[in-house]
């Protein structure tokens, strides 16, 4: 039986190392590729956790669970509990992260975090390399995230521990009315309310823009292709650019006055244009669409 995850079978990472070196951003990394993830969880609660699960009738696949020193157990007792788990389960792994001492204090001195082991951020970085050393030797993959970007350990973890993102990254496109507010979600805002309105039609009013006659309408127009082509471009170039980034979730939100006419056939427009990138999925919300 190999540990090598693979469709079916319960895997279990354990993301430890020491503090600043990444291991937030790495269990971020393992959520976005369908694992259940807890942070700070002392390892003998984990069978608890995942009976807790059953009973709930959800069954747990794929675990990670973040532990180092701020769930309070001495270094002695969390190498004993990790050894402990590898035997129990044959497809436990350890994932540990380490860094040199210099980036850890200068990551500590850009967010102004105090380091756990209390005291100056120099002398609890040694504290702690010196009391984690046998439970990196005990990892299963060790990576040094020294030279490392976010996005870069995010993209390294993934790799080191066999595994694949299975979609891409997600790309909402949300159309709205702006009388309605904007979208507090939103990462990007394209307005066409300069756009030809079919709510002035008559034979149109009634329909939205998911309907062929109001969409030919708002795509007739020299201005809508234009502002099409410019808008396509401008995605070409950040859907690449968030995707090496690691970013998992991105939200386009396009609005008209009401919601209904143009942004609807505008969003509907870009969110074809997302799934040919074949970056990831692309789903459509129209939040407005339904409001008279």
């Amino acid at each position: 039986m190999t540990k090598n995850s693979t469709a079916g079978e319960f895997d279990r990472v354990v993301v430890t190392g020491l503090s600043g070196a990444g291991k937030t951003v790495a269990l971020r990394a393992l959520e976005d590729v369908g694992y259940f993830c807890v942070d700070n969880l002392p390892l003998e609660l984990l069978p608890s956790l995942i009976q807790l699960y059953r009973r709930w009738g959800r069954s747990l696949s794929r675990i990670a669970v973040g532990v180092d020193v701020r769930a309070g157990l001495p270094a002695g007792g969390l190498a004993r509990s990790l050894e402990r788990l590898k035997k129990e389960d044959p497809f436990a792994r350890v994932l540990y992260l380490d860094s040199d001492n210099a980036t850890l204090l200068r990551r500590f001195s850009e967010t102004r975090r105090r380091h756990p082991l209390s005291g100056g951020v120099a002398a609890g970085i040694r504290r702690e390399r010196t009391a984690l050393r046998e439970v990196k030797d005990l990892a299963d993959k060790i990576i040094d995230t020294s030279r490392l970007t976010p996005a870069e350990v995010k993209e390294v973890a993934v790799k080191t521990l066999g595994l694949h993102h299975q979609r891409g990254m997600s790309v909402s496109v949300m159309s709205f009315g702006y009388k309605y507010g904007v979208p507090m979600d939103a990462d990007m805002v394209f307005d066409v309310r300069f756009l030809p309105n079919p709510n002035w039609v008559p034979r149109l009013r009634r329909l939205d823009g998911r309907r062929a006659p109001v969409s030919r309408y708002v795509m007739r127009s020299p201005l809508t292709g234009e502002f099409l082509a410019k808008v396509k471009d401008l995605l070409s170039l950040l859907l690449d650019a968030f995707a090496r980034e690691g970013k998992s979730y991105l939200t386009i939100a396009v609005g008209c006055t009401g919601g209904r006419h143009r942004s609807v056939a505008i969003a509907e427009a870009l969110a074809r244009f997302v799934r040919s990138r074949k970056r990831g999925d692309a789903r459509v919300i129209h939040r407005d669409v339904s409001r008279s």
